[in-house]
């Protein structure tokens, strides 16, 4: 068989899906491999290479089974080996809409095909905001993190700098103080948006500083993170060394194709149950994309196969 015919026989418009997951993460995978050694009948859908936000992770310590960690990459491509090995199908294309509403889940494609399915596992995940700055994509992995829980044992009797001012940022400020030797938070406004008890904590905290009233308006550093390039609002500007940065600013759902009007979501992330399932029957959601998500790729993992069982329960009921 021809890659193009494989192709349209993967593209089926005539046939309905046992199951559509959206998102080859490692919640998407983990929910293909499930689908697949159950021999339902499953397509995963992913716009670019399946792996999600691991691949651009430089190295990744807390997944268990691998005691010398592993690189994103590679974590990715054993996720999508086993998951293939079993029979998983996978389609390289961009979803554009949905319409969940009906018994048959409807998935509009890029080139305008519409996949049907009787359940979708919505795995589109999140990203994080970025500061936008020189350097910053450069030294991604190299001293620019966007995630302490993940990389702050990298970090340990370093000088780092935490960028924001709310509760997420100043939390993992006080979790970084485990390992690093001093924490800067930086924030541009004259007082953080933290709560306040979260306040109380930080100002109490002997390993942590505070640079307000100043942006980031660079990262430095030819082969790792040395240095940001930091602007007072006074307009003055100055070099302050650091050895990494975490930027904690936000993240954005990856939620441009969903149909949010029929989907329950707060600020743009699905909410679910401890299932997976959303308000839609025969619809879940699992990693990032989730409201309740703690953001690693253990529980993405997780989400994954328990999203499968619940869709499985739906099937056996239809």
């Amino acid at each position: 068989m021809t890659l193009v015919q494989l192709q349209n026989k993967l593209t089926d418009t005539s046939k309905i899906y046992q199951i559509l997951i959206i998102g080859g993460g490692p919640g998407g995978l983990t929910a293909g491999l499930y689908a697949a050694r159950a021999r339902l009948d499953t397509l995963l859908i992913e716009k670019g290479a399946t792996g999600g936000q691991i691949l651009v992770t430089d190295w990744i310590e807390n997944y268990p089974g691998f005691p010398e960690g592993s690189s994103g990459f590679d974590l990715a491509d054993k996720m999508a080996a086993q998951a293939k090995h079993f029979g998983m199908k996978t389609l390289s294309a961009e979803v554009t809409s949905m319409d969940l509403s009906g018994a048959v889940k409807k998935v509009t494609l890029d080139n305008g095909d519409v996949l049907q399915s009787h359940t979708v596992i919505l795995g589109t995940g999140a990203r994080p905001n970025k500061l936008g700055v020189p350097g910053e994509l450069a030294n991604i992995g190299k001293g620019v993190s966007y995630c302490a829980t993940c990389d702050g044992p990298f970090y340990r009797n370093m000088e780092i700098a935490v960028v924001g001012g709310g509760d997420t940022a100043v939390q993992e400020a006080i979790f970084l103080t485990k390992f690093a030797k001093k924490v800067t938070v930086i924030h541009r406004r004259n007082e953080l948006r933290a709560s306040k008890i979260i306040q109380e904590r930080a100002l109490k905290n002997e390993k942590i500083d505070f640079l307000l009233e100043s942006q980031v308006i660079a990262v430095e550093g030819e082969k790792e993170v040395e240095a940001l390039r930091v602007r007072h609002n006074d307009g003055s500007e100055k070099s302050v060394p650091f050895q990494g940065v975490f930027v904690l600013i936000g993240i954005l759902p990856n939620n441009e194709s969903l149909p949010l009007e029929q989907l329950e979501n707060k600020d743009g992330f699905l909410v679910t149950d401890c299932t997976m399932a959303t308000n839609i029957p025969g619809v879940t959601a699992i990693g990032d994309i989730r409201s309740q998500s703690i953001r690693q790729v253990i529980a993405a993992a997780g989400d994954g196969a328990v999203a499968l069982k619940t869709v499985e329960h739906y099937l056996d009921n239809l």
